[in-house]
């Protein structure tokens, strides 16, 4: 079985949170599974957007909101935030906010009104 080193772990940071790969294709450990840490500080918020599939998020410390669709959820440590593919969902930090998600890899990201991307913290 692969194992990826801690220090090995690919991070990338976006104006709104640092994603930290411990698994993926090309970061190593799995070919279908991407795992990843997203870590915000408060007040921080992604942009309104889509995944093409389902995303499994786990809070692991600090208090987040989760706007999916027309819905709103207060989380906190502990909480499972089960994303269902293609629906609108936009993550704002309440304090500083740290959470591991799994999806498979090579999932698509599409902003609202932008055309598909696939992060690289799931490539």
């Amino acid at each position: 079985m692969p194992v990826v080193r801690h220090t090995d772990a690919r991070r990338t940071t976006t104006p709104n949170a640092t994603m930290t790969t411990h698994a993926s294709p090309t970061q190593g450990g799995s070919a279908q599974l991407a795992v990843w840490t997203v870590e915000m500080t408060p007040g921080a918020a992604g942009p309104p957007h889509t995944f093409d599939v389902e995303q499994v998020w786990t809070v692991l410390d600090g208090r987040a909101r989760a706007d999916v669709d027309d819905e709103h959820h207060d989380l906190g440590p502990g909480d499972v935030l089960v994303l269902p593919a293609d629906s609108v969902r936009r993550v704002h930090a309440v304090d500083a906010f740290r959470a591991v998600v799994a999806a498979p890899a090579g999932a698509r990201a599409t902003p609202v009104d932008g055309e598909p991307v696939l992060p690289p913290w799931i490539a």
